[in-house]
């Protein structure tokens, strides 16, 4: 019997052609915006991490000092006042954003008249400019003429807190004006996994006599809770690397009682030209950042095993 040989396609044949042509396709796609995270991301963080372990202040030439500065910053009292308040304002500003986006995105999931104009009206201080929001906060705050005391003053109150100007209050009064403004764009993620939950099973509740309160524990948390991993992560990450809210509306003070770790870099940096300290610092909130990611990670998987 005769056996037909079958020779190997040559190198340039139509098909391998083809594949050659897809790939530089999918390239001339990707290339675009890769430049972009390339030059402006990744090159700019892999830079921050080699001058962590450098002394340099922009004119003169770059010192290697090795692990000096993280020795230096495990001794300085600035960068632990730093690290608290940053705690202080994320263990104030996740959970308070997290009840207050989840109890609109409840309230608004719902077929009502003018349901759309109050998702907007939620929505909308989110996309209202951050220096604005800080300004008439501010004067919301204002302890002698601001509309919050003048109010706690008619309740009765005769020494209301002096919010912004003190040591004591200025923390919480940056945390409900971050959770104002934020709670409006988690509500958008809240509604949007509502509405895959299918209405069968509050049907099916409500005729085996399940009330509000057991269907809403029975049915709509555990079914929310992919988003509300994802609203977590979002605002853990979110609440280490607050800067922006914190510099218009006091600026780190009174004194450092609001001074974040954010800012910590940008001082060191920006302010005092100490680059290579600046990025340890830098590098420190990375780690702690990525720690409490992963950890949360970890705990999601457990209960998703469960």
């Amino acid at each position: 019997m005769a056996h037909v040989m079958t020779q190997p396609a040559p190198e340039g044949s139509p098909p391998r052609r083809r594949a050659w042509r897809g790939i530089l396709i999918g390239w001339s796609f990707i290339l675009p915006n890769f430049l972009g995270f390339a030059l402006f991301t990744l090159v700019p963080m892999l830079a921050a991490f080699a001058l962590a372990f450098l002394k340099w202040d922009s004119y003169s030439t770059p010192e290697w000092v090795g692990l000096e500065n993280f020795r230096r910053l495990l001794r300085d009292e600035t960068f632990f006042v730093a690290l608290r308040n940053t705690l202080y304002y994320a263990a104030g500003h996740i959970p308070l954003t997290l009840a207050a986006a989840l109890g609109l995105a409840i309230a608004l999931d719902r077929k009502l008249r003018g349901v759309q104009f109050f998702r907007t009206a939620a929505f909308f201080p989110y996309i209202t400019s951050l220096v604005a929001v800080a300004v008439v906060w501010n004067m919301l705050f204002n302890p002698t003429a601001g509309p919050v005391n003048q109010i706690l003053h008619a309740l009765g109150v005769d020494h209301p807190p002096r919010w912004v100007a003190s040591t004591d209050w200025a923390m919480p009064a940056v945390i409900v004006t971050s959770v104002w403004r934020d709670m409006g764009y988690y509500m958008v993620l809240f509604l949007a996994g509502l509405q895959t939950i299918p209405k069968e099973y509050y049907e099916a509740a409500r005729v085996d006599g399940a009330n509000s309160w057991h269907r809403f524990r029975r049915i709509t948390l555990p079914c929310l809770r992919p988003t509300t991993f994802f609203v977590v992560v979002m605002l853990t990450i979110q609440s280490f690397k607050v800067l922006d809210l914190i510099v218009v509306m006091t600026d780190g003070g009174p004194g450092r009682s609001t001074l974040v770790l954010a800012q910590l870099v940008y001082r060191e940096g920006i302010t005092e030209g100490r680059f290579g300290y600046s990025s340890a610092i830098a590098l420190m909130l990375f780690v702690i950042v990525l720690t409490v990611t992963v950890v949360q990670f970890r705990l999601n998987e457990r209960r998703s095993t469960r």
